[in-house]
């Protein structure tokens, strides 16, 4: 199983001192997670992308472009990156541009997005965002496989023989299709024969378990291998500490913000109380057996080989969660990966 921290870069204030940092510092914060995270053993280090408060991750190819000038080996996700809102052909110059810069560590996560934003900034509502992504996808995917393409599209000007530069290092690049609730996306990612990315994130495991359940449907009706099919999920929040009781007390106050956060912007609200978070939610709140035994279980229900875990502190201090995130490779990612095989070493 390989491990990723992923970072949606939040901007709220510290649930417990009320601390804010400014976007500089928060920025730089994600970066220097990152790092950490490369130098703790972590395979890849993603970024999504919003553009509306909370959130500063209006531009992953230029945070994950500053992750690769100070890494060697880590990979470089996006998750996601919101094909919907983009112009195919400058999201492929981006990309391909970090691509070569970071010597092809590259791992592109697409999704139609959701938000307000969305049809605020960029005029692409939930009645259209669909098929922009399904064209969005098709049109990168060709550009990143050919010289020249031409290409008759709907939602951006026509391309006749059109030649993007920089070529990309990798010359077939894997597409990840994350999904929370979306057939459509899923049956997409079956169709080419692309690997899946679950949130798995607000809800519990049902509804994501029968999406998996889906896709793996749609694969082999496709006519691929049902051995090749390949999935990650995602967890709803970590902390690792020697004990249950400790783990669970110290997040307690971040789940409580967590908690006003959603009721104040309308969010749904699943989980009432750190119990039930803890109990039947994905998130990994425990000490390292707890967490090893909790992942396995979702790993008997969805099958998934790459996990995503918060890059983000989120009301820890930093000496907090480097020691969580520690403890997390020290004792629970070795049994993981002696337990659940990676499908193959590069996703490439």
């Amino acid at each position: 199983m390989k491990f990723l921290l992923l970072s949606l870069i939040t901007h709220q204030p510290d649930p417990v001192p009320g601390e804010w940092l400014d976007p500089a510092a928060r920025l730089k914060e994600v970066v220097d997670t990152a790092v950490l995270a490369e130098q703790l053993g972590f395979e890849g280090f993603a970024v999504g992308e919003r553009h509306e408060r909370p959130f500063l991750a209006s531009a992953p190819p230029v945070v994950l472009s500053n992750i690769a000038a100070r890494t060697s080996t880590l990979e470089l996700w996006t998750g996601v990156t919101t094909l919907s809102l983009l112009d195919p052909v400058r999201a492929f110059e981006d990309y391909s541009t970090l691509d070569n810069l970071s010597g092809g560590r590259l791992q592109l996560m697409i999704g139609k997005g959701n938000g307000t934003a969305q049809a605020d900034l960029f005029h692409v509502t939930p009645d259209d965002q669909w098929e922009r992504n399904h064209e969005g996808y098709e049109l990168f995917r060709a550009l990143w496989e050919n010289e020249s393409v031409t290409w008759d599209a709907k939602f951006r000007p026509p391309l006749t023989d059109a030649v993007t530069v920089p070529r990309p290092l990798q010359p077939r690049l894997t597409i990840w299709h994350g999904s929370a609730t979306s057939r459509d996306s899923v049956d997409l990612a079956a169709k080419y024969g692309d690997p899946v990315f679950s949130a798995n994130v607000t809800n519990p495991i049902e509804p994501y378990a029968d999406l998996i359940d889906h896709y793996r449907q749609r694969w082999i009706a496709y006519g691929h291998d049902p051995a090749d099919a390949r999935v990650g999920a995602g967890t709803a929040g970590l902390y690792v500490a020697r004990t249950s009781q400790e783990a669970v007390e110290r997040y307690r106050p971040l789940f409580e913000q967590r908690l006003q956060f959603a009721r104040e912007t309308g969010l749904p609200v699943v989980f009432e109380s750190i119990e039930d978070f803890v109990d039947r939610s994905s998130a990994l709140i425990g000490s390292p057996q707890q967490v090893v035994d909790k992942v396995l279980r979702y790993h008997d229900r969805l099958g998934h080989e790459v996990m995503h875990l918060t890059a983000d502190r989120g009301g820890l201090t930093t000496a907090e969660q480097r020691a969580s995130l520690e403890l997390f490779q020290a004792e629970v990612a070795p049994a993981l990966r002696a337990t659940v095989p990676t499908l193959r070493r590069s996703f490439a």
